[in-house]
């Protein structure tokens, strides 16, 4: 991931136009007014680098089809495709034809989270550097990137309670887990601003057994040891967050507004909905509640507030369960929002539902 000492951000940059093609992806990379953009991508891309991913689609195509599509040296952009996607910064897939093929990558969630191994403290920083300039525009559109997901134990049971909505039930339906340390808390620290939180908690899934073995940076785990991750997240209060799509869910980052790149928009932007609520609210049995104030620390989002027993703001609540677990008088619990709509079905759903807001917008 080295970087050019001066590099020059000419307007036919290749960082300018690797740029220009990750904003117009339904995740977006919205430029920043002092280039820090531009500063952290010649961070992880050389220009030619840049320049091959610049031109690339966001559907799985075949280094054949790139060569020729691009006019380029076969034999050269070969290399580049495979040398990209072993650093994480395009997506290698299966094209429609069942072939090898690379594609263009989100800069979140992809390439940023994929340099969870090589991350140091100047990456951290021009994070940083451009989080704080430009990243809350992309999480201003709807669909929200994440969706919060309650913990199962949370949830009465006599409530009715789809799979997409359960974590457990995601480890449940899948045939391999692992673990892997979460990056925004490592980037964080790497800046001097770490938080209390646990950081190997981040749960990824896959529907082929033993997906994960031979892994450098993903540490395999048993559906009993995913549990226990899980566990432990909660305990720490983390929020369950995925993406916002009810198939395919490949993994759960266990959140917190201190360093969590899309929650921390809540507080250091000031932007209400960065993620996505879950079809719960909480709700307060006053007859249970002692007005303790126990409730308010557990609460991530500030939804909750003591005036003799616990009062819940609906609007800010986001429906994580994370306070219900923390109430020692079972005075708080989940309830179904009334109302509430049923997230994207597939992540193609999802990338045309934010294509269609981008345009109206």
């Amino acid at each position: 991931m080295d970087s050019p000492l001066s590099p020059s951000f000419t307007p036919d940059s290749p960082y300018r136009q690797l740029a220009h093609a990750l904003d117009g992806l339904p995740n977006r990379f919205p430029p920043a007014p002092d280039e820090s953009d531009l500063r952290l991508l010649a961070k992880l891309f050389t220009p030619e680098q840049a320049s091959l991913a610049a031109g690339l689609l966001p559907e799985p195509e075949t280094p054949a089809q790139i060569f020729q599509r691009l006019e380029r040296d076969p034999h050269e952009t070969a290399i580049l495709l495979k040398g990209m996607s072993q650093n994480g910064l395009i997506a290698a897939g299966k094209t429609a034809q069942g072939r090898l093929g690379f594609s263009l990558l989100p800069f979140v969630v992809g390439i940023y989270e994929n340099q969870n191994e090589r991350i140091d403290k100047e990456l951290a920083q021009l994070f940083e550097d451009y989080y704080l300039q430009a990243f809350g525009s992309a999480l201003e559109i709807r669909p929200q990137v994440h969706r919060v997901i309650p913990v199962g134990e949370s949830i009465p049971n006599t409530m009715e309670v789809q799979p997409f909505e359960s974590v457990s039930g995601l480890i449940e339906r899948t045939q391999a887990w692992g673990v892997i340390d979460c990056i925004c808390r490592k980037q964080k620290a790497l800046i001097g601003q770490a938080c209390k939180h646990p950081v190997d908690v981040c749960l990824v899934f896959a529907d082929t057994p033993d997906a994960f073995a031979g892994s450098s940076y993903i540490r395999p785990l048993t559906r009993e040891g995913a549990y226990q991750t899980l566990h432990r997240a909660a305990q720490a209060g983390l929020v369950h967050c995925v993406s916002n799509n009810q198939r395919d869910t490949w993994y759960v980052c266990n959140c917190c507004t201190c360093s969590c790149g899309v929650l921390r928009g809540m507080v250091d932007q000031g932007i209400a909905n960065v993620v996505a609520r879950s079809p719960f609210v909480n709700r307060v049995d006053e007859d249970l509640c002692t007005g303790c104030g126990e409730c308010l620390s557990a609460c991530q989002f500030n939804a909750l507030s003591v005036d003799g027993v616990a009062q819940v703001q609906e609007i800010r609540c986001a429906g994580c369960g994370v306070c219900v677990q923390f109430c020692q008088q079972g005075a708080l619990r989940l309830e179904r929002r009334p109302g509430e709509s049923a997230p994207p079905v597939s992540e193609q759903d999802w990338r045309s539902a934010r294509r269609v807001a981008r345009q109206a917008g």
